[in-house]
């Protein structure tokens, strides 16, 4: 079959970038999913053993998708806006690094010096130096993992840009190769490492939820659609039933997952749950399709109804969704004083459950939002550009997508 052409976008570096709404709801959902997906933590670890824990822990791999969801959106977005231009790549890597490193440096200072305040995560003032110096160098604390990576990805894009532009009429070669390369290191992953010596190794190959190439299939997977995006928004809609069968079979079929890893292969749970594993692939790689084909159907609907309220809200909620994912620590960690505080049962806190979702969804969304708005905290949510916002105003919501888009460094 005959390879899909790149769209107009990728074509003529001189165009504009046409404003793609179905970008905005799959960043909303992406969030919305890495949230529900940190809220049933805290509430699990609130709840005594029994069906409602057991519960939790079984169905949580519903909702890991989404880490390799926003690796994906990463790859799509960085490649939609540099495939075709002319590149400075000094004054790429000191955009991109401004604006992600100065938000990583700021929220691991905060956030450190926040919880030796507070007396929680096991911090002091005595070992502060060596903590903070190991979160900074590890992105281990505060579900800074990602931003890690995503400084990584930074410096191997020129190389991710050059495999597309050397592979071009051959990409569905160049996907399918990935692909397999990806799953052997899950199986490596979930089946080898466990049984190898790894303390002589180096630190960065050791924690592999935060190297870059654990990852790589998603990064090229995110390009390639954006660069045959109107060929794969075809093919999503010309395949909507096998998308949503396969989505309800396979989410279901994480439970079984679940079960068969603590009860056949004794694992933890922390390994069972673990999103680097041959059957979360797949998962991941429908789950995407999923939330693609929902984009798709947004797009649409957004064009007939633009100012309807909904619109609105995902608009908002996709110009700060890298701030949400960055203020979701300070709500997490209210929502687990609160209940930590009260003491409840496991069926008052499974009724909880939603309300605490909303909470965290509605806390982290006003903590980023405010950040969007005020100067000069923009900088906390990696828009130096909002210094300029408090005193003309939040622009309008297309011209905000745009300069998202032309000035992204968000996944999600």
């Amino acid at each position: 079959m005959k390879e899909p052409v790149l769209t107009a976008t990728a074509a003529k570096p001189s165009k504009k970038h046409r404003y793609l709404y179905e970008i905005d709801l799959m960043r909303l959902i992406f969030i919305a999913g890495v949230l529900l997906n940190h809220t049933t933590t805290t509430f699990e670890h609130q709840l005594s053993s029994g069906f409602a824990s057991t519960a939790l822990l079984a169905t949580h791999l519903m909702i890991h998708f989404t880490r390799m969801g926003f690796m994906f959106m990463t790859g799509l977005v960085l490649t939609m806006v540099y495939f075709s231009r002319k590149r400075n790549w000094p004054l790429f890597f000191k955009k991109r690094f401004t604006t992600v490193g100065i938000p990583y440096v700021l929220w691991n200072t905060l956030l450190m010096i926040g919880s030796i305040l507070l007396g929680i995560g096991g911090f002091t003032i005595a070992n502060f130096w060596p903590d903070y110096l190991s979160a900074i160098l590890h992105g281990d604390q505060f579900y800074l993992y990602y931003v890690l990576v995503t400084m990584q990805l930074y410096l191997l894009f020129p190389a991710m840009l050059w495999l597309f532009k050397k592979t071009k009429g051959h990409h569905r070669v160049l996907a399918l190769a990935s692909f397999g390369l990806q799953l052997l290191i899950v199986a490596g992953i979930k089946y080898g490492l466990p049984h190898i010596d790894t303390s002589g190794w180096l630190w960065w190959f050791r924690a592999y939820g935060v190297n870059v190439f654990t990852y790589q299939f998603f990064f090229i997977a995110g390009g390639l659609f954006s660069l045959h995006a109107k060929a794969v928004k075809n093919w999503l809609l010309d395949h909507q039933p096998l998308i949503g069968i396969s989505t309800l079979i396979l989410s279901f079929g994480t439970i079984g997952l679940y079960v068969f890893n603590k009860q056949i292969l004794g694992m933890t749970h922390s390994a069972a749950v673990s999103p680097h594993q041959p059957y979360m692939l797949v998962y991941d790689v429908v789950m995407i399709a999923f939330v693609a084909l929902l984009g798709q159907k947004y797009a649409t609907w957004h064009a007939k109804q633009p100012k309807h309220w909904f619109a609105r809200l995902v608009g908002n909620g996709a110009q700060v969704s890298f701030g949400v994912y960055l203020c979701q620590t300070i709500a997490l960690s209210l929502l687990s004083g609160v209940l930590g505080l009260l003491h409840l049962s496991n069926l008052t806190l499974m009724l909880l459950l939603p309300v605490g979702y909303l909470g965290i969804l509605g806390g982290s969304f006003g903590i980023a939002w405010f950040c969007y708005k005020v100067s000069p905290f923009g900088w906390l949510i990696g828009r130096p550009q909002s210094l300029s916002l408090s005193a003309k105003g939040v622009p309008n919501h297309e011209q905000a997508h745009r300069s998202v888009i032309s000035e992204s460094h968000q996944s999600s």
